[in-house]
């Protein structure tokens, strides 16, 4: 960090990192305790150190999208697994190869409000998805498409992975704690978009729509792409019926088969 940088006299921590690697080899210097707290990596993944990583994980994201102008989001949860129609035949089933049409209409969606976002200088609706493949890549790519900025928030996993080379390598963030993740992809929501998918998909989905119920965050537009598919998967009447959420919750979201009616949806919202 430039001096000039700074707001306050005192020497930068980034300088004593730098010196404390010149400092004399002596039995003292290079036991652990002697290491500097922050830049010790032994100390940072303690156990009792969890909170404060808990922290850091909230915070390095944060800083860096305040740092990019980004105000607001529309996020994009969906199947992994879901192909690009050209990949179709690769498909592990013929249900996946049924979907891949969900992969255009999630590009052409991403692209049509890149174009939005462009006209605020890629500071509103910046288009997130969890930065992996399937539907998180056709939103990336349909961001790309449209020549603007979007938002990788991948995730280690036990697997071996990358995020899809259509997120802007400034905006690829990689998490260890799904929670903050999660976070992360509504802080910034103006608009919440679900393609088919599977048990992410499912859980992102209900965790969004309980909080916009328990009136923990506020209503946005939150649309469901396929309605054969959602009807399929989750009797939503049903559970109106029994009495286990209000009628009224049916509203908290809409069912939309096209990219073009996604949009108008958020435009029309009340």
């Amino acid at each position: 960090m430039a001096d000039d940088t700074r707001s306050h006299p005192f020497r930068d921590s980034t300088q004593d990192v730098e010196t404390a690697k010149r400092i004399p080899d002596t039995p003292q210097t290079r036991a652990p305790a002697y290491r500097l707290a922050f830049a010790d990596r032994d100390f940072l993944m303690r156990e009792e150190l969890r909170p404060v990583r808990l922290q850091l994980e909230l915070l390095k994201p944060q800083l860096i999208m305040d740092e990019r102008g980004i105000e607001s989001t529309v996020v994009m949860f969906g199947g992994a697994r879901i192909p690009a129609p050209e990949h179709r035949d690769q498909a592990k089933t013929p249900t996946l190869a049924a979907l891949s049409h969900y992969y255009d209409e999630a590009r052409r969606f991403a692209r049509l409000m890149t174009e939005r976002s462009l006209d605020s200088y890629g500071r509103q609706w910046v288009i997130c998805t969890g930065g992996g493949p399937g539907v998180m890549e056709a939103g990336n790519r349909g961001a790309d498409d449209a020549g603007g900025q979007s938002i990788g928030l991948n995730i280690v996993l036990p697997h071996e992975q990358a995020p899809n080379g259509y997120v802007t390598p400034d905006l690829a963030f990689n998490f260890h704690y799904f929670a903050i993740r999660k976070m992360h992809f509504l802080m910034r929501a103006a608009a919440i978009c679900v393609f088919p998918g599977g048990f992410g998909t499912l859980d992102e989905t209900f965790e969004a729509l309980t909080l916009i119920q328990t009136g923990r965050m506020k209503r946005i537009p939150f649309l469901m792409f396929g309605r054969e598919w959602w009807e399929q998967i989750v009797d939503w009447n049903r559970l109106a019926q029994a009495g286990v959420i209000g009628r009224e919750d049916l509203d908290l979201f809409r069912m939309v088969e096209t990219a073009e009616e996604a949009v108008a949806a958020i435009d029309d919202w009340d």
